[in-house]
């Protein structure tokens, strides 16, 4: 008798192990889908930017032929981006500093 009872608690003993075992591969395995989403939603955002650089660059340089054309109101709109885009920084700077 004192033999199964031996038996039994090496039985729980190892299957607590095992269990422990699960738990923490149950972990990483979470850890490594958390962390291929986060690299995706890096990738899109990168994209996103990337697409938004073009599209500012482009914007930029149709407004500085329009300024160098002469164009009195394209000068002002030239100004006033400028400016709104420095305001703008301003802002940020004094938020994060």
């Amino acid at each position: 008798m004192s033999d199964a009872y031996e038996r039994e608690r090496q039985n729980n003993s190892r299957l607590s192990d095992l269990s422990a075992k699960v738990t923490a591969l149950r972990g990483v395995t979470i850890d490594i889908y958390d962390n291929a989403r986060q690299q995706d939603v890096i990738d899109n955002t990168s994209d996103t930017f990337s697409s938004m650089g073009t599209s500012l660059k482009g914007s930029a340089g149709r407004l500085g032929r329009m300024a160098a054309s002469g164009n009195k109101v394209a000068v002002f709109k030239l100004s006033g981006i400028i400016i709104a885009v420095i305001l703008a920084l301003w802002f940020l700077w004094g938020l994060f500093v």
